[in-house]
C-alpha cells in the first residue's frame, strides 16, 4: 500500500549555498502561458526524455568510482562513498537497487549507483506532482466551491477541493438558509455539479481494487476525505443534512446535475492556499490529495482534466521549466500508485535539488518544508512506522527530510540532509523487488540516508 498518515506541524529549513546558473525565472502567467504553448506544439518523445544540460553539466550518470577518480571528494565524502558502495550491496535491499547523492553547494554528483535506471519510484511520484502544481497554479492559489440556486434547486459546484471539511459546508447551508428564509422559501431541491473533472477512470498500472480505499474515484467534490464511490454526493447528502437541520425541507434525492449559467450565487467556500495542501500531501502522502491536484495543474495548463493530460503537464514544467532530465522518465498517475510508474533515482535527486535553490523557494518551499523528518511522530517517517529507529540510523533522527514512498515491490526514499561536513546534501534511493520483509528493507535504506549524513560512519 502507498503511505498515508496524519498530518503534522511544519518544520521550516532552508539549504542552501553557490548556485548553478539556471534559466531566468517567469512569472506564474509566463510560466502558464510556457506551458501552454509548449504542449500546443508537437515534441517529439526524443527531445522529452533527452537529458537537460543541467544533467550533463553535474554528470548525472558516473559511477561513485569515476567521481572519485576526479579527485574532488573531500575526506569525509570519500568515507561516505566507500560506505555506501558497500551498504548498498545489502541483501535486503535486492539486487535492483538504485541510488544518487549530490552536493547542493558544489553542484557535484558524489555517488552514483544504476542512477539512471528507471525503477517504481512508489510515492516518490508526489514529488514531481507537487512541483507542477505548485508552478502552474501558484502557491496562492485556493480552490472554490460554490453553492448557486435555480428552479426551486441549490447546486454545490465542485472545484476540486479535496480538502473541504463538513464545517466548511456548514457556512455555506448556513448563508444558503439564510438566502431561502429570505426568499420565503422553506423547501428546495439538491444537486451536486462535479462536471469540473470528467468521469472517474483508472491510471493505467492501477486496478479497481484500489478503490476506494488506497484512492478515492477522483471528483471535483469531496467532504471530510471521504473513501467512498461517489464523493460528490456524499458531499451533496451532507449538505442536504445541514439543511434539513437548519428548518429547511429537502425535497427528494440528490441527484447530479450541471449549474446553469443563469442560476444565481449564493454561496462559496474557498481552500487555504496551495501550498498548505501541497504541504499536508507530502507530509503524509496523501495519494486523494495528489489525483485531484493532477487534474487541477492540468485544467491551469489549458489541459483535459485526466491521467493524461495531467502528466503530460508535469513533463513539461520538469523539462521546459526546470531543466529536469526525463531520460527514462515515466508517469502515468499523480499519487504513485501506478505501478507502471517508472522515474530514475537521478531524476528525483535533480527534482529535490530545487528545493535548495532560493530563487524556487517562495514558489516550491511547502516541498521542501512538507518533507517528513525522520523520526517525526504522525509523519511517514515517523516511529510508529519503525523508521530511523535501529542500531545505525537512529543517529539521524531529526537530520533527514525526506519523501517515502511504499507499494509492495517497490521502496523508496528521496531527500535533503546535512552530511558531516556540513554541506546538504540531496539523495534518492529507490529499490524494486526485494524478496526481504518491507520493514527490513526500510531500515537498509534509512541506513544509506544515515550513511549520506555522515552520522553512521
Amino acid at each position: 500500500m502507498n503511505d498515508i498518515t496524519a498530518e503534522t506541524p511544519v518544520h521550516s529549513f532552508a539549504p542552501g549555498g553557490r548556485r548553478r546558473h539556471r534559466k531566468a525565472k517567469q512569472s506564474s502567467i509566463g510560466v502558464r502561458r510556457a506551458i501552454v504553448l509548449a504542449l500546443a506544439l508537437p515534441v517529439t518523445s526524443a527531445a522529452l526524455a533527452g537529458p537537460s544540460a543541467f544533467a550533463a553539466e553535474k554528470g548525472i550518470g558516473t559511477t561513485a568510482k569515476d567521481t572519485a577518480a576526479g579527485g574532488t571528494l573531500d575526506a569525509d565524502d570519500q568515507q561516505m562513498v566507500a560506505n555506501l558502495e558497500t551498504r548498498v550491496l545489502d541483501q535486503r535491499l535486492g539486487s535492483e537497487v538504485s541510488g544518487v547523492v549530490l552536493d547542493s553547494e558544489s553542484d557535484a554528483t558524489l555517488w552514483d549507483h544504476n542512477g539512471a535506471t528507471a525503477l517504481m519510484p512508489a510515492s516518490n511520484t508526489k514529488l514531481a506532482t507537487a512541483t507542477a502544481a505548485l508552478t502552474v497554479l501558484g502557491p496562492n492559489h485556493k480552490f472554490t466551491t460554490r453553492v448557486v440556486y435555480g428552479n426551486g434547486t441549490l447546486t454545490v459546484v465542485g472545484g476540486g477541493d479535496r480538502t473541504l471539511t463538513s464545517a466548511d459546508l456548514a457556512e455555506l447551508a448556513k448563508t444558503a438558509v439564510a438566502g431561502l428564509k429570505a426568499a420565503g422559501l422553506t423547501s428546495v431541491k439538491v444537486a451536486v455539479d462535479d462536471s469540473l473533472f470528467g468521469e472517474p477512470t483508472l491510471a493505467n498500472g492501477w486496478n479497481t481494487g484500489y478503490y476506494p480505499d488506497s484512492v478515492a474515484p477522483v471528483r471535483a467534490l469531496v467532504v471530510d476525505g471521504h473513501g467512498v464511490q461517489d464523493t460528490s454526493i456524499d458531499a451533496g447528502q451532507v449538505f442536504a443534512q445541514q439543511l434539513t437541520a437548519a428548518g429547511v425541507t429537502v425535497d427528494g434525492a440528490v441527484t447530479r446535475a450541471e449549474a446553469s449559467p443563469g442560476d444565481v450565487p449564493v454561496a462559496r467556500h474557498q481552500s487555504a492556499p496551495l501550498s498548505e495542501i501541497v504541504h499536508k500531501m507530502i507530509k503524509v502522502s496523501d495519494n486523494n490529495i495528489a489525483e485531484t491536484l493532477l487534474r487541477m495543474t492540468a485544467l491551469g495548463a489549458g489541459r483535459p482534466a485526466t491521467f493524461e493530460g495531467g502528466t503530460e503537464v508535469v513533463r513539461q514544467v520538469l523539462s521546459v521549466r526546470y531543466g529536469v532530465s526525463l531520460d527514462n522518465f515515466e508517469i502515468h498517475d499523480g499519487s504513485g500508485l501506478s505501478r507502471a510508474n517508472r522515474i530514475p533515482a537521478a531524476t528525483l535527486a535533480e527534482i529535490l535539488e530545487l528545493l535548495t535553490e532560493s530563487r524556487y523557494s517562495r514558489t516550491l518551499g511547502s516541498i521542501l518544508d512538507g518533507l517528513p523528518v525522520s523520526g517525526e511522530a504522525g509523519s511517514t517517517l515517523g516511529p510508529e512506522w519503525g523508521r530511523f529507529d535501529d542500531v545505525n540510523s537512529k543517529c539521524a533522527v531529526g537530520k533527514v527530510h525526506a519523501k517515502t514512498g511504499t507499494l509492495t515491490g517497490a521502496i523508496a526514499l528521496s531527500g535533503l540532509t546535512q552530511g558531516k561536513d556540513g554541506k546538504w546534501k540531496v539523495f534518492s534511493f529507490i529499490e524494486n523487488n526485494s524478496t526481504a520483509n518491507p520493514n527490513d528493507i526500510k531500515d537498509a535504506m534509512d541506513g544509506l540516508a544515515a550513511t549520506v549524513n555522515g552520522c553512521w560512519a
